[in-house]
């Protein structure tokens, strides 16, 4: 049978983002989390919100994108200690050997302060895909197989269309861009024998995943056996209604999880794909 893993990027970003995952876990839909080591919720997710969840599936969301550097390079972070640095950026100097350093010290930290509060790892990504740029996901490679960590997340989504909007338009870009990157790292993965997905839903969708746009990208998909599904989850005290509170729907619908297993899918994680 298929296997369907929803994932909850921006674990421990704030308490909200936090809360999210909780519930989500309770329904049995959410059943994997990538948690920011960097950002400030993070002692929370630790101390109120892991210890409730001890099936879930716990990654480490590798983030040189936003909030603060935890090793405060210059060549990553300001002079108040937050990362600078574009997407566009990080692609033209993947190359520059100074900032590949300075990358794997930033990561190599963020994966330790986790293993400090004893947290199990059990897949790595990234905030806003930048493992996937090649050179840095030859850095994420090398660390997984320091730590043990089994599992790296690619990014090959198959177009659907649902709705055609210019935020779509925008995100197929990134569609194809990941999914030339995620051709080249499956080659990388295989010289360090690592597991990853073989699909991803979330990438055109991005700040637009919803139940239907979840389902219409899983009847797209045949005989695949791990699909990834991101979403970005935040359950607010207040009836505040973005793409977070919509997407923190989606943990709560039990008629959703039925959906997903008519379509053939049984819901797992990277501990037990």
């Amino acid at each position: 049978m298929n296997k369907f893993i929803l994932n909850a990027d921006d674990f421990g970003a704030s308490k909200y983002h936090n809360d999210a995952v909780l519930e989500g876990y309770k329904t049995g839909i959410l059943t994997s989390a990538s948690l920011c080591t960097n950002m400030d919720g993070f002692m929370d997710a630790v101390q109120n919100v892991i210890p409730k969840c001890p099936d879930l599936s716990i990654g480490i969301h590798l983030n040189i994108m936003e909030g603060g550097s935890l090793t405060k390079s210059p060549l990553l972070a300001d002079c108040n200690g937050n990362f600078y640095n574009s997407y566009l950026h990080l692609i033209l100097k993947q190359h520059n050997k100074e900032l590949l350093c300075a990358i794997e010290n930033e990561f190599r930290m963020q994966i330790e302060k986790a293993l400090e509060f004893g947290i199990k790892i059990d897949h790595l990504d990234s905030h806003i895909h930048t493992h996937a740029i090649p050179e840095i996901f030859k850095i994420v490679c090398r660390l997984a197989q320091e730590y043990n960590i089994k599992n790296i997340r690619t990014q090959r989504e198959i177009p659907y269309i649902i709705d055609c909007n210019h935020k779509y338009l925008i995100n197929f870009i990134k569609i194809i861009l990941l999914a030339y990157f995620s051709s080249k790292n499956k080659k990388i993965l295989k010289d360090y024998d690592l597991k990853t997905n073989d699909r991803t839903i979330g990438i055109g969708y991005t700040g637009m995943m919803t139940q239907s746009a979840i389902l219409s990208g899983l009847k797209s998909i045949k005989n695949c056996n791990i699909v990834e599904a991101i979403i970005h989850p935040c359950r607010y005290q207040t009836n505040v209604k973005n793409s977070h509170s919509m997407e923190f729907e989606i943990t709560q619908d039990e008629n959703f999880k039925n959906e997903v297993i008519k379509l053939g899918f049984t819901f797992s994680n990277y501990s037990i794909s």
